[in-house]
């Protein structure tokens, strides 16, 4: 009779531990999948920051910031030296500012091989058509915009900006005349890059 209160007293503690081993399994693998989003969440957030380097003798100075995060790039800009009113932003094909004038950042990043337009307009527009911005009586302007039809180092050409560059220009998009708006002289480039 004591062989067998003891087998079976042998037996419950078994399946008790048995049962705590399970459940500390159990949270330790809730516990790692939960530190796996955490590091997914993680690698999601890209953020590149370009300065601005003045072109055509402007005054210009500033600095662009893209932060990629849930499959969103938001651009903030802000952009000092310039005179009062509206000026266009755009993103050029190229990463290269090394022209006195911007020019040797090319067109206007276009990998959809759109008509020149207004971001957004049905009839088209390019990915690099990011428009116009105010510029106080200080020569203080700032722009942000936020899209999913941009991303930092991706895989799809359509939609990576890294190795662009980010032009201002003196005047106003007048997002109809093609191929760029008529926006007029480049006065600031950046180039975009890790």
């Amino acid at each position: 009779m004591k062989r067998i209160s003891l087998t079976l007293l042998f037996c419950a503690s078994l399946a008790i531990i048995g049962c705590k081993n399970e459940k500390k399994e159990k949270e330790a693998d809730k516990t790692s999948d939960t530190e796996v989003t955490q590091e997914t969440k993680k690698e999601e957030v890209k953020k590149i920051k370009v300065t601005l380097d003045p072109k055509s003798d402007s005054k210009l100075s500033g600095n662009v910031v893209f932060k990629q995060e849930n499959g969103e790039v938001t651009m903030t800009a802000i952009i000092d030296g310039l005179a009062e009113g509206m000026h266009a932003i755009h993103i050029h094909e190229s990463a290269d500012c090394s022209a006195k004038d911007g020019s040797s950042a090319g067109g206007h990043w276009n990998p959809t091989f759109e008509k020149h337009g207004k971001w957004g307009d049905p009839d088209g527009y390019h990915r690099g058509d990011i428009g116009n911005f105010k510029v106080d009586a200080n020569g203080n302007g700032t722009i942000t915009m936020t899209t999913d039809q941009w991303c930092i180092d991706c895989d799809d050409e359509t939609k990576n900006i890294v190795g662009k560059a980010i032009i201002v220009h003196d005047g106003v998009d007048d997002f109809t005349s093609q191929p760029s708006g008529a926006a007029g002289t480049r006065v600031g480039c950046g180039v975009i890059k890790l």
